[in-house]
């Protein structure tokens, strides 16, 4: 079931029962492409304007990306459940089973891939978040601000569905791996949205 054709409220009370799935990965995805569009909002309101005509190739370009990177963060909540399913079904394996160990370490890396994407989207589009709020409208920074601030939830969000997984993996190289990506992303990316909303709040005299 395609979660995000469902109403806010909807979505809001099914993540909320004791069903598995969507759960923090889907929810991460659907939090980065709402940060996402926030951001994109202000390409919305910069292209076209005269005062803006200097930079309104590059913000075109963003925006296109962005709308992307909005559909693509979309389609991970779908993805990351589909995706936990082999972890879920390990789970229901009889510890006894000579078996269950090598299914439970293969559904723990699977189960990391969609939030590892989710996380690398939401990086694409701090970056944009960056530009938008440096040469944006003025009259929707705080969007920008916004954008930024919300896809870094998101990214701090899909981190820890990695570091769950991965805590059960049994290869600890393979594991090591997949934590130091997820932990360049996040010390690479999450001062990156600090920064940002500092200068859009700064902007505001506060």
């Amino acid at each position: 079931m395609d979660m995000t054709q469902k109403s806010c409220r909807e979505f809001v009370d099914i993540l909320s029962s004791d069903t598995p799935t969507p759960g923090g990965g889907g929810a991460a995805a659907l939090v980065g492409a709402i940060g996402t569009a926030l951001g994109n909002m202000v390409a919305s309101l910069t292209v076209g304007k005269s005062k803006y005509a200097a930079v309104e190739a590059e913000i075109s370009a963003l925006k296109a990306k962005c709308d992307t990177l909005q559909q693509e963060l979309l389609d991970q909540v779908e993805a990351d459940e589909v995706n936990f399913l082999p972890l879920a079904k390990a789970y229901a394996i009889p510890k006894d089973d000579p078996g269950r160990d090598t299914a439970v370490e293969a559904g723990a890396v699977q189960a990391c891939q969609v939030p590892l994407k989710i996380m690398a989207l939401c990086c694409q589009a701090i970056d944009c978040m960056a530009v938008f709020a440096e040469k944006g409208s003025r009259l929707a920074v705080s969007d920008a601000g916004c954008g930024a601030t919300v896809c870094k939830a998101a990214l701090q969000s899909a981190s820890l569905n990695v570091f769950i997984n991965t805590k059960l993996m049994k290869d600890r190289p393979v594991a090591e791996k997949i934590n130091a990506t997820a932990s360049d992303m996040l010390n690479t990316y999450c001062p990156i949205a600090d920064k940002i909303f500092e200068s859009v709040r700064k902007g505001f005299g506060v």
